[in-house]
């Protein structure tokens, strides 16, 4: 009987061993098919914070990408460690940037892009604004109100429009725009999350931007995250220029 019981756990611990196998293969393949994807397009880019630590601009715009967006604010009262220095330094690349928000959902919209509109400034010459928008800490399990959320969203989006005569774009995740945003921020460029295939297969025509990969690894940074985001543009580089703000 105990060797019965032994061989059934061998069993089940064998079993275990080979559904985390085919998990972490699984994993692995569906973002090798979005890079692979992803290769059809022109113009590819990053995204960056602090988490990149250090950034030498020079060595990073050298590699194969035309634009970077980086990480300015965050709710009300949070400016991202890193960005001035970013932001200036990037600026004295060929880069086309661009400066994102990360909104919170503990927080007034108007406060939010204040927030934005005095830490970032003017925005001539670079992208058009970028607000954030995904489930974070145990906000996924401790889902907000939709109407609620979506509303403060458009508040700030219409914030960002007067102050910077151009629609604002959207960043989100797959799993958020199904639950929040769809049919709601029709009109306003969509930056979507998608590591395992291409957004085309269902927003062919949708999408702007699309993040394809969180496990880059590049020359030019030296912070403790050792990967950094890559995306590419639904557009060639003249394209691209739609959604410089211009003088």
């Amino acid at each position: 009987m105990k060797k019965k019981k032994k061989y059934r756990l061998i069993q089940i611990a064998v079993l275990l061993m080979f559904l985390a196998a085919v998990v972490l293969y699984a994993s692995a393949k569906t973002n090798y098919l979005a890079c692979k994807l992803a290769e059809g397009y022109e113009i590819k880019g990053v995204d960056v914070s602090h988490y990149q630590g250090t950034i030498d601009w020079k060595v990073l715009a050298d590699e194969d990408i035309d634009f970077a967006f980086i990480k300015a604010t965050e709710g009300s009262g949070h400016v991202d460690s890193k960005f001035n220095e970013n932001w200036v330094a990037a600026d004295n690349t060929d880069l086309k940037i661009g400066a994102y928000h990360f909104f919170s959902f503990d927080s007034p919209a108007e406060t939010q892009a204040q927030l934005y509109i005095e830490t970032v400034g003017d925005l001539s010459g670079n992208l058009i604004p970028v607000v954030d928008i995904e489930f974070y800490g145990d906000k996924f399990s401790n889902s907000p109100n939709v109407e609620e959320l979506v509303a403060e969203l458009k508040t700030m989006l219409k914030l960002l429009e007067e102050e910077y005569g151009v629609k604002p774009m959207v960043y989100t995740t797959y799993t958020f725009y199904y639950k929040y945003l769809d049919g709601e921020i029709d009109g306003y460029p969509l930056w979507i999350r998608n590591v395992y295939f291409s957004p085309n297969l269902d927003m062919r025509g949708e999408w702007t931007f699309w993040q394809y990969t969180d496990q880059a690894v590049l020359d030019g940074y030296s912070g403790a995250e050792e990967h950094i985001d890559l995306n590419v543009f639904y557009g060639s580089l003249d394209e691209l220029d739609e959604y410089v703000i211009w003088e």
